[in-house]
């Protein structure tokens, strides 16, 4: 039977329990999260143990990356059963503190994110990556790890975070992992229990969209957008809602390719219902 994850809520316990394993010689390994968790998550936790000996796993529903018109409100928390898929997975530590704790009534500085953050979700959510990089940061200090451990399903908050600890030089290795999928390819998302049965079929747009832009690269096809309007076409079939962009990029700058000559990575935002769903895939 695993044993089941210290629970720190303070600022102190947990920074005392990461640096108590890293003055013994252990490496320890960090998994933000808002918690909902599902296999995504679970993989990083996974990824983090192959590397570390100790895995800490932070759970905080940050309002501040939510903009007024957001979900904040009925995000999912699931504690009973992320704790106990946490138990199961073998994570030594929770982090999970009140919101006053991690926005005492004094708090006034946040973040400027990087360039990468100014397109796509950052045009469509304005200040929500200022609320992002904000928060990673706050907790990069509180639960200073050896390694952090994202995934690349939020493949743009991703890229944020990665230029943030090289801009700041923060002491601590980011590491990407793949996306996780269901059986039918639908990303794993936290937001997916929002989907009806109905919606959650029309949500597998994205995915077959994706699949559509790589066969037609396999097949020859180079302009970037004609393979745009390959998976906007796909999305319309679904249909999803709302198509908010599908944007082909380069993978580390995010900038506009035109044509698809060297690896790019193709980004998807679309509502189904009103449920809003990220999707990419690399090119």
């Amino acid at each position: 039977m695993s044993t089941p994850p210290a629970i720190c809520r303070s600022v102190e316990s947990a920074r005392r329990m990461i640096r108590d394993v890293q003055q013994r010689g252990g490496r320890t390994g960090f998994v933000p999260t808002m918690g909902a968790l599902h296999a995504g998550h679970l993989s990083l936790v996974a990824a983090a143990r192959e590397r570390d000996e100790f895995v800490a796993v932070s759970i905080f529903v940050n309002p501040t990356q939510f903009g007024p018109q957001e979900d904040l409100n009925r995000y999912p928390r699931t504690w009973d059963a992320d704790f106990a898929a946490l138990t199961e997975a073998g994570a030594h530590m929770i982090f999970a503190p009140p919101v006053e704790v991690m926005y005492p009534s004094y708090w006034s500085t946040a973040v400027e994110p990087p360039r990468v953050s100014a397109t796509l979700e950052g045009e469509c959510r304005p200040g929500h990556f200022r609320g992002v990089a904000t928060i990673v940061l706050k907790l990069f200090q509180i639960v200073p790890a050896d390694d952090a451990f994202f995934g690349e399903k939020d493949y743009q908050q991703c890229l944020v975070i990665r230029d943030m600890v090289r801009d700041f030089d923060l002491p601590i290795e980011f590491h990407a992992c793949p996306t996780v999928r269901e059986p039918d390819g639908l990303a794993m998302s936290s937001r997916n229990r929002y989907l009806d049965a109905g919606q959650r079929q029309r949500a597998l747009g994205l995915w077959r969209g994706m699949q559509a832009a790589r066969a037609q690269l396999a097949a020859g096809l180079r302009d970037a957008r004609q393979l745009e309007q390959v998976v906007v076409e796909q999305l319309q079939r679904a249909p999803v809602d709302q198509i908010e962009y599908v944007a082909i990029r380069d993978p580390d700058t995010l900038e506009t390719l035109d044509v698809v000559d060297r690896p790019a990575r193709l980004l998807i935002a679309a509502r189904v219902g009103a449920t809003r769903l990220i999707d990419n895939c690399g090119l």
